[in-house]
């Protein structure tokens, strides 16, 4: 953590504040805080600024939406293009869909990377393969840049609330210097080894989530066909071992039919071709993981790919032909 800097918890409807941060902002010590570049301002790279702002780190912002970036340039921030971003930024964030997206924006014609300055640090928090992550870090690495791997957990929910969950590859000098700022966008933050640990563990990560949510869906359409009031089940089970974050926070929602997304169907399907790519490329069977994969392309081929995840049910639901609705309030 910055000496002296006291990072608080913001529930973010916008902004408040305004005014441009310039290139360095004194802590309560008196000490600067360099500015920070973040590139990708959607469902949680746009919070995720917002967050920083808020806590006083000056930032610099670039997105393809326009209006994501006059939004982040309303709340403070000041909008720039990669190379600007690279050569104003001693930090620098990428909150992107995919690793080809990040390679592009790192290293294409127009990327960081070319005017990044020694000893500079990027960190992406993207959701990517363990060999893009190292990719990354072998380039950035050859002209003295640090790069951490550290994607997220915890969807936009966690983005707002800045209690997202950070598991970090790289090596230790690099995280500790981007501690200062997971402490603002998450409520941990865990260094696991070295480069590409962190899109490792992400894989991980989005094996147990995205098979936990397919499961919730299949017992939710059974109960209902059976006659039970789907949320009434989520209710008398939640307390005991069927009970997890992802039942509390993916039931309700589907039980009201609200698939508006948090983690939209299209990311998750990414990731698990990653997970598989990965498991392929090591000789490490997925069955169940395979299984969901063939689930995600069916939804895919029905048109709900901007679905939140909770939205696997429906494919349940048209195996089973019945519909997961329920008369109680959640």
């Amino acid at each position: 953590m910055l000496p002296g800097f006291c990072v608080r918890r913001f529930c973010i409807e916008g902004c408040s504040g305004g005014g441009t941060l310039t290139e360095t902002t004194p802590n309560k010590e008196g000490q600067k805080m360099s500015k920070v570049g973040l590139i990708g301002l959607g469902i949680m790279g746009r919070p995720m600024a917002k967050n920083l702002l808020r806590a006083k780190v000056p930032l610099m912002v670039s997105d393809l939406n326009a209006e994501a970036v006059e939004d982040l340039v309303s709340c403070g921030a000041e909008a720039g293009s990669y190379k600007q971003i690279g050569a104003a930024c001693d930090t620098v964030i990428t909150v992107l869909p995919s690793g080809a997206i990040v390679q592009e924006v790192l290293f294409g014609a127009e990327g960081v990377a070319k005017t990044l300055h020694k000893g500079t640090l990027v960190c992406d928090m993207s959701s990517v393969t363990p060999v893009e992550s190292r990719h990354c870090y072998d380039q950035l690495r050859s002209i003295d840049v640090g790069f951490v791997d550290a994607p997220v957990s915890g969807g936009e929910p966690g983005a707002i609330a800045g209690t997202l969950a950070i598991m970090c590859g790289g090596e230790q000098q690099d995280f500790d210097r981007m501690q200062s700022y997971f402490q603002i966008l998450g409520s941990s933050a865990l260094l696991i080894g070295g480069p590409g640990s962190g899109s490792v563990t992400k894989l991980a990560n989005q094996v147990i989530v995205n098979l936990n949510i397919a499961a919730v869906s299949e017992a939710l359409v059974l109960a209902t066909k059976a006659g039970a009031d789907p949320m009434k089940v989520y209710k008398a089970i939640r307390g005991g071992l069927a009970g997890s974050a992802v039942l509390d926070a993916k039931a309700p929602m589907i039980c009201a039919r609200n698939f508006k997304p948090g983690g939209k169907i299209s990311i998750n399907h990414k990731d698990i071709k990653n997970v598989l790519a990965t498991a392929h490329a090591i000789d490490v069977p997925m069955p169940f993981t395979a299984q969901l994969f063939e689930i995600q392309q069916a939804l895919k081929v029905a048109g709900h790919m901007n679905d939140d995840h909770g939205g696997y049910v429906q494919y349940f639901e048209q195996l089973a032909g019945i519909e997961v609705i329920s008369q109680e309030k959640g």
